[in-house]
């Protein structure tokens, strides 16, 4: 092994050994391992097992630097292309599981839950910013598989509701179990924000909210 001796030999110091030896690369292992080789004793000379470990370390080094590299490139190569099936989602409707919508004072806000089995009853709550229930759709019995709904922005008396973000949730009624199933909103992407410093994108949708790409359940 390299001595501390060659390392001050190879013009880096002790207290520069200490701090930077976890970012030592290929051209400082490979000038540390020349240095060795200048300064070692002519009457005890390195043996091949030595020479042949050294060289070793050195590949071990050299795969190190290759593999990250590698997934450096494997990363960049990721982002674009998450970047371009992102973009290709402006303009469209998707699903997405969320617990609210928003409505715009005139177009029906919808989804769908799926149903893994079949249901007695499926319904579908509206609530307000307080929390106030505003509405009960009930679909009724539904067979497994994609239920879809629609609510038209009134109350029950048949009054229109003001525009604004809504809570929806959905609920599932099955003999005496009454369980809660995730909501798949519909949404239009208006824009895509790229993540910056490592972020994920995100989805801007009309309304303003917004949603990450693992969040879409449907493209329409």
């Amino acid at each position: 092994m390299i001595s501390p001796i060659d390392f001050q030999a190879a013009g880096i110091s002790g207290q520069q050994q200490q701090e930077d030896r976890s970012d030592l690369g290929q051209e400082d292992f490979l000038t540390l391992m020349i240095t060795q080789f200048r300064n070692q004793d002519p009457f005890e000379p390195m043996d091949n097992g030595q020479f042949l470990g050294q060289l070793a370390q050195f590949s071990t080094v050299s795969g190190i630097d290759s593999l990250n590299g590698g997934f450096s490139s494997l990363a960049g190569a990721l982002r674009d292309e998450q970047a371009l099936q992102a973009a290709n989602l402006v303009g469209r409707t998707v699903l997405a599981q969320a617990d609210s919508g928003f409505f715009d004072g005139a177009s029906p806000v919808g989804g769908a839950v799926e149903l893994g089995a079949a249901a007695g009853s499926v319904q579908i709550d509206i609530t307000d910013r307080s929390g106030q229930l505003i509405r009960t759709l009930n679909l009724g019995e539904q067979s497994a598989g994609t239920v879809r709904f629609d609510w038209d922005g009134r109350s029950p008396d048949g009054d229109v509701m003001p525009p604004g973000e809504y809570g929806i949730t959905a609920r599932v009624v099955r003999g005496q179990n009454v369980e809660s199933v995730p909501a798949y909103l519909r949404a239009k992407v208006e824009s895509v924000t790229l993540g910056q410093f490592g972020g994920g994108m995100t989805l801007n949708l009309a309304g303003g909210g917004n949603l990450s790409l693992n969040q879409i359940y449907q493209i329409i």
